[in-house]
């Protein structure tokens, strides 16, 4: 998924319009960087094609992970300093 496009899944599961989706992603598009892929560090999880979330949040350095599939991450936080957020728990961090 690039910039601009919008996750159906998201839409649903965040309870907001398409449009709302839409002005979310545009904002973050507009501060987010390209993070280079310097190590892989397969295999950690569970699921295979949640590897990249977790290379990139790595790679970049990331504070946090906010993702809807919060289980499927383990033990990220300990192993790699990476803490994992549902959407709620990470709007709820910004908004304090």
């Amino acid at each position: 998924m690039g910039c601009g496009e919008t996750p159906g899944r998201g839409r649903a599961a965040s309870g907001l319009s398409e449009s709302e989706v839409e002005t979310v992603v545009l904002a973050l598009c507009a501060v987010a960087k390209p993070v280079e892929g310097w190590y892989l560090w397969r295999p950690q999880l569970r699921d295979p094609a949640d590897e990249m979330v977790l290379e990139v949040a790595v790679n970049g350095r990331a504070d946090a992970l906010v993702t809807f599939n919060t289980r499927d991450f383990g033990d990220v936080h300990r192993t790699f300093g990476v803490e994992v957020l549902s959407p709620r728990h990470a709007l709820r961090r910004l908004t304090r």
